[in-house]
């Protein structure tokens, strides 16, 4: 990982480097602590980062440690369980709340409810939502964010749309990393542009050659943008509650994104 130094003692006895899937530096590093290493964290050393430089390198990358990190469950699952190194609770830390909940629930959970769950509720007055699902758990993960980076508060509502749009590319490559469909062992590094700005990055592994539309714009998420507004309609004139208002910006956050129209200029 970023600024991450390691002991070739730690390497080798974990079992040396492995391009199994698309995070190899995640698979060596849970393998080293299978065999009872630990990382030691220097919060006073500095070193510069980059990241990703535009909307499109942003979402490959996010699809990259996605998709290959539930591959990676899917793989090392009953190695992590049959293991006699480590202790019960440090195997149950693993596939529970470093896997199963970081890697597969905090993506599919997001999408399905806000996404999917809250639009179909306004076409189907059966379907009855909590007061706790659609507003107290939401507001009390965005007061732990805004405490947490006051700074950037202004900001809080932007992230939340933008980051259920994400959930919907994540469920997408999380599905294909546990199941190993077509593209689960595809690699694009993202794109390094350096600190000079008119650096023309140098074309990456498996880039495809670059087209005007489809180079930018994703039909996927116009499509679901397609289906929100009419849910967000449907509710706006036969419904009883307010859930068009978070219907419609989510909608727009779907177009904003699919249309790529961020990550495209510099501050």
């Amino acid at each position: 990982g970023t600024a991450g130094v390691w002991r070739i003692s730690a390497i080798k006895e974990a079992g040396g480097w492995d391009d199994r899937t698309t995070v190899e530096d995640m698979d060596l590093a849970v393998r080293a602590g299978l065999k009872g290493w630990k990382f030691v964290y220097v919060g006073d050393v500095k070193v510069k980062s980059e990241l990703p430089s535009n909307l499109k390198a942003y979402r490959r990358q996010q699809h990259r440690w996605t998709c290959g990190a539930a591959n990676l469950f899917r793989k090392m699952g009953a190695e992590i369980l049959l293991t006699k190194e480590v202790s019960l609770w440090w195997k149950l830390y693993l596939l529970y709340s470093f896997f199963l909940v970081r890697k597969v629930v905090a993506h599919v959970v997001p999408f399905v409810l806000y996404c999917v769950v809250i639009p179909f509720s306004v076409l189907i007055p059966e379907i009855k939502i909590p007061a706790w699902g659609v507003v107290y758990i939401p507001t009390a993960i965005t007061v732990l964010y805004a405490v947490r980076n006051p700074s950037s508060i202004h900001f809080i509502p932007f992230w939340i749309l933008f980051e259920n749009v994400m959930s919907f590319h994540r469920t997408k490559a999380t599905f294909i990393g546990l199941l190993e469909l077509g593209s689960v062992n595809e690699w694009v590094v993202t794109e390094k542009l350096g600190s000079a700005s008119n650096t023309k990055p140098v074309p990456q592994i498996l880039e495809r050659p670059r087209c005007r539309f489809w180079d930018r714009w994703t039909v996927s998420e116009l499509l679901f943008a397609v289906f929100l507004f009419v849910c967000a309609t449907y509710n706006l004139v036969y419904g009883s509650d307010f859930y068009f208002i978070y219907i419609y910006l989510q909608a727009i956050t779907f177009i904003i994104v699919g249309t790529g129209f961020c990550g495209t200029s510099n501050s």
